[in-house]
């Protein structure tokens, strides 16, 4: 080949360089892909959220818009994350959660500040599922640990659901006058009435609806309801009369959105939840709505009870993973005394 062949055949491969690179410009462009890490309970208002968020979102910009959904125990999704999961934006179940990708350095200070409420779009909290007629007649939190009585409920280590559900059991004797050893004992003689620890919310739902394993499971309010339409009736709904106040945080993962030049799309798409038409929506799937005037419309569709906070327990969310959580913890403890039936 002459040198002026080389060239010319050098040419051509410079201008095919090119038109790769223009036309994989031109098709980013013209799209997006979300990563939304989420925990174990919220897939089908995840669904239903982004359905109405890629529609408007592809008519204002037209761009065509994907939303790629993970799920799992809260505390495991965090890792994941941490551990390289590239997500865009997390929702998970506890602060301590999304602040711990923080720490990692994935999430920029301040996270909590970035979205209305405190970046809680909605809250919930911990009920009892029980099979039809309630025949272990269960009520309040000293049902759980009568003789004969299964509980179902996730572990606390890996899951959102298992660590609200064990801080529902202890506040459910410190908030009404019980001392921390009286909770402890509680504790101790709970964990003894779980047959399994599944690692997550959907995991617990599984084993009690379709193992039928358990008389009672400790759940998520909207998990309860999907649970009840699941089983067409064959499982119920009961409130005990004190439970905590679930707030799951939401956050962009700043890094990675950077880095994916997702900021922009990521951080609407986390807004769009906080907007009125889908705080009825979030009611609508029996999650507690933050927007005053949507959850006052919607107050008869939630049974009131007594709520109380993470502080009515601890010192906030950092103290309580230290205490009841952390290796060799108040929960470690528990086990191992559960296991010496």
């Amino acid at each position: 080949m002459t040198f002026r062949g080389l060239a010319a055949l050098m040419t051509l491969a410079a201008i095919g360089v090119s038109l790769a690179i223009s036309g994989c410009t031109k098709k980013s462009s013209n799209s997006q892909e979300l990563l939304h890490v989420s925990y174990d309970v919220t897939r089908e208002i995840c669904t239903a959220v982004n359905e109405k968020f890629i529609k408007r979102y592809e008519a204002e910009t037209g761009k065509k818009l994907t939303i790629k959904q993970s799920h799992g125990g809260s505390s495991s999704q965090a890792r994941s994350v941490i551990d390289g999961l590239k997500a865009d934006v997390v929702s998970l179940a506890l602060w301590i959660d999304i602040n711990a990708i923080a720490k990692s350095g994935l999430i920029e200070t301040g996270w909590e500040n970035r979205l209305p409420n405190e970046s809680i779009p909605y809250f919930s909290t911990v009920v009892f599922v029980v099979r039809k007629g309630n025949p272990k007649n269960i009520k309040d939190w000293p049902d759980l640990v009568r003789e004969g009585v299964e509980v179902i409920t996730p572990n606390p280590k890996s899951s959102g659901n298992g660590k609200l559900s064990f801080l529902a059991a202890w506040g459910s004797v410190t908030t009404r006058g019980g001392s921390e050893e009286e909770a402890m004992k509680y504790l101790t003689d709970l964990y003894r009435h779980v047959p399994v620890l599944e690692s997550g919310g959907r995991g617990a739902t599984t084993t009690f609806l379709n193992k039928r394993i358990g008389d009672v499971q400790l759940a998520w309010e909207n998990e309860g309801y999907l649970a009840v339409k699941e089983s067409k009736g064959e499982v119920e709904i009961v409130y005990p009369p004190v439970s905590i106040r679930a707030e799951p945080v939401t956050a962009v993962v700043t890094s990675n959105a950077k880095r994916k030049g997702t900021t922009e799309t990521a951080e609407a798409y986390l807004k769009f939840y906080f907007e009125p038409e889908v705080q009825k929506l979030i009611a609508e799937n029996f999650f507690r709505p933050s927007d005053p005037q949507v959850a006052e419309e919607f107050q008869e569709k939630f049974p009131p009870l007594t709520m109380f906070r993470v502080t009515d327990i601890s010192k906030g969310w950092d103290d309580a993973q230290t205490r009841f959580f952390s290796e060799g913890a108040l929960f470690d403890q528990i086990s191992k005394l559960a296991a010496k039936r």
